[in-house]
């Protein structure tokens, strides 16, 4: 059998990446971005950048303008887009799949509007029913890219795309896990960043290592009992895609949600927040859909109800601090 093309849409940090990754072993691997200028740039400089600088791209990495040629050449589809440009990038991407091809995606968050995770919206939305599988897992870019010692999980119900995508990427000190639960591993890459937030404020505050303990634990209760009332599995939130993202954001700041959260509880508004972050802040968006979600689902989600209050209602970070520590006791396991 000849070797499966991988194409990577979206060419920020997080998916060039993930080609670098894909294209270890001179893999051909295809990368595409919305914008020409950028793949101009690529292809002169074989280095991102603007995301990735200092990281040179792998020969075998083919930066590419036109998003039809690279779907129709490649046979497995990889997209790394914020949560915000999922939808209408797959709407680009559904006319042109063949029955051969497979969709895989390492964007992390809910679908705004209907506020589902994205494998519901790519199903039932779209009617897109080619294999499908979600990469998440505590991994920032700029290691990956670096070759930094690090693992991700490859969920799908399809168990011959989840072993064949995960050993493409399991190279060198890149380590990869499969699970049947996309439903756990999304839930948890998308309720890490809200929580991130909070670790950010309570840092912004001055608060200390006891704090940000208590809110990484009970944060982490939070995002298992939405995950096991969206359908999944509890021992996802103790892995990869839900412990482990969970530390991650919440404890280092290559993080932008973390630093969103820094720059409030250091005084700043939330606009100027946004800039001092950088880039896209995906917690933001998604704080919204979780409050709803919880309320919807009747799920109790403390934490990230006051994220929500800070960056939707005006709440100032001390108050909404004030508000989860007047709350009555009660049993850890509740």
């Amino acid at each position: 059998m000849s070797e499966r093309i991988f194409a990577v849409i979206g060419a920020g940090a997080w998916g060039t990446a993930l080609a670098i990754q894909l294209a270890q072993d001179n893999r051909s691997t295809l990368l595409w971005s919305h914008c020409p200028e950028h793949i101009t740039r690529l292809q002169a400089e074989r280095e991102n950048q603007a995301y990735l600088p200092g990281i040179k791209l792998p020969g075998s990495i083919e930066p590419i303008a036109h998003l039809a040629a690279c779907i129709e050449r490649a046979a497995d589809i990889l997209v790394v887009v914020p949560s915000s440009a999922f939808r209408q990038t797959l709407q680009h991407i559904k006319p042109l799949l063949n029955d051969q091809h497979r969709l895989a995606w390492g964007t992390k968050g809910l679908e705004q509007d209907s506020r589902r995770l994205l494998h519901q919206m790519v199903r039932d939305d779209l009617a897109i029913t080619h294999p499908c599988a979600a990469l998440s897992g505590p991994t920032f870019a700029n290691e990956v890219a670096r070759g930094l010692p690090g693992a991700i999980t490859v969920a799908s119900k399809d168990h011959r795309f989840a072993e064949d995508l995960a050993g493409a990427l399991h190279h060198g000190y890149f380590r990869t896990y499969t699970s049947p639960d996309i439903s756990g591993v999304e839930l948890g890459g998308a309720v890490k960043n809200v929580l991130a937030i909070a670790a950010g404020i309570s840092d912004g505050l001055g608060f200390g290592i006891n704090t940000r303990a208590a809110l990484i634990t009970r944060g982490l209760a939070e995002m298992t009992r939405l995950g096991v009332a969206m359908g999944g599995q509890r021992e996802t939130f103790m892995g990869l895609s839900g412990l482990g993202d969970l530390v991650l954001t919440c404890s280092d700041d290559q993080s932008r949600n973390r630093r969103m959260g820094l720059a409030l509880g250091q005084g700043k508004r939330i606009e100027q927040a946004k800039t001092d972050s950088g880039k896209v802040v995906e917690g933001v968006t998604t704080a919204k859909a979780v409050y709803h979600l919880a309320r919807e689902l009747q799920v109790s989600m403390p934490i990230s109800e006051q994220v929500y209050r800070v960056l939707y209602e005006d709440l100032a970070p001390r108050a909404a601090v004030q508000n989860l520590m007047e709350r009555a006791p009660r049993a850890e396991a509740e």
